[in-house]
């Protein structure tokens, strides 16, 4: 897979959402994940336009993120806005 145990851990220290590195749980780490993932369907549809089936898997991965993102929101708004900030999700 193009995601890696070293990569993770680099995304985590790059964001510094993890306390530890095996941190994957906390829904600042699944966001980071999922933007990731995101971001890398997304350039690949670019250039594959037909691709339905990653399309789906693309629609369902905003979907978590968004469900995520909303009980960040929900539970604790500072977390939420900082996740935001870093990521640069609103703009």
């Amino acid at each position: 897979m193009y995601l890696n145990s070293e990569k993770k851990q680099e995304l985590f220290s790059k964001h510094g959402f993890a306390k530890k590195k095996t941190d994957t749980g906390s829904p600042e780490s699944q966001i980071a994940l999922f933007t990731h993932r995101i971001n890398h369907l997304t350039s690949h549809l670019k250039g594959q336009k037909k691709d339905y089936s990653t399309q789906t898997g693309l629609l369902r991965l905003v979907g978590q993120r968004k469900k995520l993102l909303n009980y960040l929101q929900r539970t604790n708004i500072e977390r939420y806005r900082s996740v935001i900030a870093d990521l640069e999700l609103r703009k």
